[in-house]
């Protein structure tokens, strides 16, 4: 016989990592008042790990809720240089079509329909992954619904470099 109060107490991780959970983009990184990166590009993939409690039917949440608020995420950064608008070294301005950032005595046009300004202090894995889990966490009905104790987003920016942010409850 199976004891359903230890049963109703277990807790699993799912893992998500689907082909859909990828994009490409150009950025750089900025390092003082007066270092930057020349900007480059990387292939990302973004893994998710959500925590939650496994229900009586062996069944924690339908995964593809998440796969469904991700995918998009990846798909509206893909193609698209991303630009730290938060970052205190920079200044960003449109100028008609472009879209111009000022580092240091360097100014940097941009076609904007090529550029995303992200609410972020640096395009790095860390502050990415961190981007990532705000996005999740905007929808706090679907975190108490789905009962997620955990959740950890993953940022890959290519074989041996990744950074991740973590949220719990």
């Amino acid at each position: 016989m199976v004891d359903k109060k230890e049963v109703s107490t277990r807790l699993s991780t799912i893992e998500l990592f689907k082909e859909s959970l990828k994009f490409s983009a150009g950025h750089f990184t900025v390092f003082s008042s007066t270092d930057r990166e020349n900007i480059h590009g990387h292939d990302y993939r973004v893994h998710a790990f959500l925590t939650t409690r496994i229900e009586d039917e062996g069944l924690s949440f339908d995964y593809r809720f998440y796969e469904k608020k991700l995918a998009p995420l990846c798909r509206s950064l893909d193609k698209a240089v991303l630009i730290a608008g938060a970052c205190n070294y920079l200044d960003v301005r449109e100028e008609g079509d472009y879209c111009c950032v000022q580092f240091n005595t360097e100014k940097i046009m941009l076609l904007k329909r090529d550029v995303i300004v992200l609410p972020i202090y640096n395009v790095t894995v860390e502050e990415l992954s961190n981007w990532f889990l705000q996005q999740l966490l905007l929808d706090k009905e679907q975190l108490d619904h789905h009962r997620i104790q955990k959740i950890k987003i993953r940022v890959i920016a290519g074989l041996g470099r990744s950074g991740s942010a973590a949220w719990k409850r």
